[in-house]
């Protein structure tokens, strides 16, 4: 699980928590790892720094597509029988992203991720497109990607109005072709908590 921007430790912590029960509802009785990174930057919840902060926020995201590579890999070179299954709400689509992009570099880790599903995400309309980035979870993604997206979030609703960011897939799904592993669900959450998101997954995986 990896949670999106305006998380300290305490937040994060809250958002593995919720994974772990919907998860355990839903009768998935593996272990469930929460992946946390420094995405409490300052000034996001004011409108004069709000860009600058949500920026500075991405930038770690894609940085730390790095780090979580190289902990799924050291998790399959220790257990390569281990299914690993990507869950990132908001920002942490973005992480998953570039991990999924790092990956790809190499073709060994071809099929290493069993599955993803993001909520209210914040990446572009068109990463799965395989003009973009489709290609690199085709490969790396074993069985499904699926994206919960909401026209009424209001905070995705606000960043594409405000156009803080690229149309972002989790407001009104994907834009043009996309991979044969990727699905969308559209859901009525208008507020961006991944506990709100959290209620609509009804199977897992």
């Amino acid at each position: 699980m990896i949670h999106g921007l305006r998380n300290n430790k305490s937040g994060a912590l809250a958002k593995y928590v919720i994974a772990q029960k919907r998860l355990k509802m839903l009768h998935y009785n593996y272990p469930v790892v929460g992946y946390s990174y420094d995405s409490n930057t300052a000034g996001v919840q004011y409108k004069s720094t709000a860009i600058s902060a949500l920026k500075i926020g991405i930038v770690i995201a894609k940085k730390n597509g790095r780090n979580l590579s190289k902990f799924i890999l050291d998790m399959k070179a220790k257990k390569p029988s281990q299914k690993i299954r990507l869950m990132g709400h908001s920002l942490g689509a973005q992480v998953i992203l570039s991990t999924v992009q790092s990956l790809a570099k190499n073709p060994k880790n071809k099929n290493i991720i069993e599955s993803v599903h993001i909520f209210a995400s914040s990446i572009p309309a068109n990463s799965f497109n395989p003009k973009k980035s489709g290609n690199a979870f085709q490969r790396i993604v074993t069985k499904k990607i699926i994206n919960y997206y909401s026209p009424y979030d209001d905070v995705l609703r606000a960043a594409h109005t405000e156009k803080w960011i690229d149309p972002p897939i989790g407001y009104e799904g994907k834009v043009g072709k996309t991979i044969s592993k990727y699905s969308q669900k559209r859901v009525k959450q208008r507020n961006h908590r991944f506990l709100s998101y959290s209620k609509n997954l009804k199977s897992f995986p």
